[in-house]
């Protein structure tokens, strides 16, 4: 959660404010689109220099899902979850 605090910190919110079922993505949420963009790089990222994992978070998986899995940190933490998992095999 701390690529997001840095994220809705930088589009000037209140970062002390996230929970897991902030919106990030639709209606309410606490970054724009630009933001959402930011955030995933971030993540990917961060991934890669703190846990030398290589995923790519927006990927035709994601992309193609009914909804959306950056809706909220606690199904985007599923989906990174997921990915890794899948990127491990």
């Amino acid at each position: 959660m701390s690529a997001l605090r840095d994220a809705v910190d930088q589009n000037g919110g209140d970062a002390s404010a996230i929970t897991d079922e902030t919106v990030i993505v639709g209606p309410g949420a606490v970054i724009d689109s630009i933001g959402v963009v930011s955030l995933v790089v971030d993540i990917e990222q961060r991934l890669e220099m703190e846990h030398e994992v290589s995923v790519t978070l927006a990927n035709d998986r994601a992309m193609s899902q009914r909804s959306s899995p950056f809706r909220t940190p606690a199904v985007l933490t599923d989906h990174i979850l997921t990915e890794c998992e899948a990127g491990a095999l």
